[in-house]
């Protein structure tokens, strides 16, 4: 077989390959597996942007800072701000949300990585992104001050 005739179908072979992975994701997808993220808590038309400046249209919100424990990095840092509204019942808070909560050490803010029921009613496990463990504690809802709905950095 003549060498163009091999470079033509190492073309097409490529061209075949591209089009299985970015249109059909066949035979395998290399996009990372679905993770638990926050969401519906500030909606689209909340946000005003104008040239000189941005608007949150967010009722009761609370300003949040951070201190350096480097629990929480890449996401929030001691330079991070951020925005935290108080949920109004145990359900509004889900898998996936960043909550700040009293505990004997202060409060803190965490990951919710499970919710959970038992005899005690609803509770959550909360662990730092940047943490190898969970927060060897439930968290309740009376514990939660706010929910982290928007980061300034």
């Amino acid at each position: 077989m003549p060498f163009y005739r091999w470079k033509l179908l190492l073309l097409l072979a490529v061209i075949l390959l591209t089009f299985s992975f970015i249109i059909l994701k066949f035979p395998f997808s290399l996009a990372a597996p679905e993770k638990s993220s926050p969401n519906d808590w500030v909606q689209e038309e909340q946000i005003k942007v104008y040239k000189d400046k941005v608007i949150l249209e967010i009722p009761n919100a609370l300003w949040a800072g951070f201190t350096n424990t480097n629990s929480m990095d890449p996401f929030l840092d001691e330079r991070s701000n951020a925005i935290e509204i108080k949920p109004a019942d145990s359900e509004t808070i889900k898998v996936g949300h960043v909550i700040a909560y009293n505990s004997r050490y202060g409060t803190l803010i965490h990951r919710v990585i499970e919710k959970g029921y038992d005899r005690q009613g609803i509770y959550y496990r909360v662990k730092g992104d940047n943490s190898t463990i969970a927060d060897p504690f439930k968290v309740r809802f009376d514990q939660v001050e706010g929910v982290v709905v928007a980061v300034i950095y």
